[in-house]
């Protein structure tokens, strides 16, 4: 119950708190809900993977004890973990947006939901297709609208479901392979602890996922 106590927003956007207080299953939770419920939109996505990676043998340690004897193996159960918690959100937010056609429209904006990006997704969708449930997986917020947006145009679920898998696995894989063996790296080659670092990661990882979305504000203006 502690962990549900006074919980300031800055903790929430903060991977590494979800890591140390909730670890494996919260981790699991936190991907579930960023990639399907409309309210997932501000939780951390593309950090909380990255610092996971970094973090792998302590989590897989939680659920088998000792992890499963190897390193690398550690990590591809992670990612078999993440990648269906990704999956399986974005399937619930794809019935979401079939069973709520005008709903979300019509719900009023408020801190937990914004329906500019709602609009900014499905306008994604649009130039994208299919394919945009696979690329808005590395785009902040819009990987959280995008099934739902799916759901709502009634895209074949054959179709989804196949994208849906593609575009976890490549996003899981990618963001907790790229933390695990920068730390890998970094530690034997620079002796450096990024971990003791991670706070300008996150800003790095921000800035780069920011990027789309400043390019097209440059456009629009």
């Amino acid at each position: 119950m502690d962990f549900f106590l006074d919980i300031e927003l800055s903790k929430l956007l903060n991977p590494e708190f979800y890591i140390n207080n909730g670890g494996l299953w919260l981790l699991l939770f936190v991907v579930f809900a960023e990639t399907g419920l409309f309210f997932g939109f501000f939780l951390p996505g593309d950090s909380l993977l990255f610092i996971a990676g970094i973090y792998s043998e302590k989590l897989i340690s939680s659920l088998i004890e000792g992890g499963v004897g190897s390193e690398i193996g550690n990590l591809l159960l992670l990612i078999i973990l993440i990648s269906l918690c990704g999956i399986a959100g974005n399937m619930v937010g794809y019935w979401f947006g079939k069973q709520g056609e005008g709903f979300f429209l019509k719900i009023e904006d408020g801190f937990f939901y914004k329906k500019k990006y709602l609009i900014q997704t499905q306008q994604f969708y649009e130039q994208y297709g299919a394919q945009a449930i696979v690329i808005a997986r590395f785009l902040p917020t819009i990987r959280t609208f995008a099934p739902i947006i799916a759901g709502l145009v009634k895209m074949d679920i054959r179709r989804f479901i196949t994208y849906n898998i593609l575009g976890s696995l490549l996003w899981v894989t990618s963001m907790t392979m790229a933390g695990h063996y920068l730390y890998v790296l970094f530690m034997k080659q620079f002796d450096i602890n990024i971990k003791e670092h991670l706070e300008f990661i996150i800003l790095g990882l921000f800035v780069v996922t920011s990027i789309p979305f400043i390019w097209k504000w440059i456009k629009n203006k």
